[in-house]
């Protein structure tokens, strides 16, 4: 009784029973890695593919996640959050078609706009633009256009541009609309950010002090802040990562490609849907849909697959789903489902017009 005692008093019994499950998903997705051989690969080696080429993107995520945590901490313990989340007050109409220009138009990947929104949604900025740039931005970057129309065309590249703006205006405008639902007002989960109370900042103002290190209790406010950001995103991204690589060793490319032959509205539809869990970001995706297109893929499907793959990807999925509650992370799914099938149909009207 006494050791149980202890254990009550230090939280151990409290951890066994709230587990972890962002490591808890990171350990069974490696033992799943290391027991299970992959396509071309033996079950060691296709462990320890995972292990590293999950850490090394998380390396590489890793300055867009402190630059944003930083930036995010310091508003916080300065006071300047107040200040941003003032600014989208009363201008969240002209800020969501700016977030989508921006977001289509912008160098962030999927898994770098992340920490970037994580900072937007803890500052007290609005749902609606946040949604909009969340949307738009993994679609299409100024590398990704070139590449693009290197690989595709110049049609698709421009088709990629423009459904990017229009998903991130169609998302953006239905969270605006969708605002007078409470979970939509207050969108982070409990312990994310200021924990999502997207209001508070901008009802009960404070002073900014722009020097903040001169005081002791803005100082440790940093500190906690920018630790606790870190731990969450980090490890949530790399719960991201370890299960894309698992994906990418054992789920076959071919086996996503057979699934998408075809013409009419059908394939469209099963585009979008296989779009969503596939592995492939979109630079990936390029010279698989090149090689579907030879063999006779439709054009709107095409442009479903790549949409939806790059919006729905596992890093931007599992991300999304461990900052928002599970309505506003629904409404994501649902924008981008229904976003990139409606471009795959336009395109294909359009191709087949022209």
């Amino acid at each position: 009784m006494s050791f149980l005692s202890a254990a009550s008093e230090n939280g151990l019994l409290r951890r066994i029973k709230r587990p972890d499950w962002a490591l808890v998903i990171v350990a069974l997705a490696l033992i799943a890695g290391f027991v299970l051989p992959g396509a071309n690969t033996s079950a060691r080696d296709s462990g320890m593919i995972i292990l590293a080429n999950a850490f090394e993107s998380l390396w590489q995520t890793a300055p867009y996640l402190l630059l944003s945590v930083g930036i995010a901490a310091y508003a916080a313990a300065s006071g300047a959050d107040n200040l941003i989340a003032r600014v989208f007050q009363g201008r969240t109409l002209q800020m969501i078609i700016v977030a989508s220009l921006f977001g289509a138009l912008s160098p962030f990947c999927s898994c770098g706009v992340i920490p970037i929104i994580a900072a937007l949604l803890s500052m007290g900025v609005p749902l609606a633009p946040v949604m909009a740039f969340w949307l738009a931005s993994p679609i299409m970057d100024p590398s990704m256009f070139v590449m693009t129309s290197g690989v595709l065309g110049l049609d698709y590249a421009i088709a990629k541009t423009v459904a990017a703006i229009g998903i991130g205006l169609f998302g953006g405008l239905g969270i605006l609309w969708l605002g007078r639902v409470p979970v939509f007002a207050d969108p982070l989960r409990d312990g994310v950010g200021n924990g999502g109370c997207s209001a508070s900042s901008v009802r009960s103002p404070k002073p900014v002090v722009w020097s903040f290190w001169t005081e002791g209790e803005r100082i440790d406010k940093f500190r906690k802040s920018a630790v606790r950001n870190v731990v969450f995103l980090g490890k949530w991204m790399l719960v991201a990562f370890v299960l894309e690589n698992l994906m990418l060793i054992h789920v076959p490319a071919d086996m996503i490609a057979s699934s998408l032959g075809g013409d009419g509205i059908a394939p469209i539809a099963i585009a979008t849907l296989v779009g969503v869990p596939a592995y492939l970001n979109g630079y990936a995706a390029l010279p698989l849909v090149a090689g579907l297109l030879e063999q006779g893929m439709a054009p709107g499907a095409a442009i479903s697959f790549m949409i939806a793959g790059g919006v729905t990807c596992i890093p931007a999925t599992i991300a999304v789903f461990a900052l928002v509650k599970r309505p506003v992370f629904a409404s994501y799914l649902g924008f981008a489902l229904v976003g990139s099938f409606m471009a795959g149909l336009v395109f294909q009207a359009v191709m087949a017009f022209a």
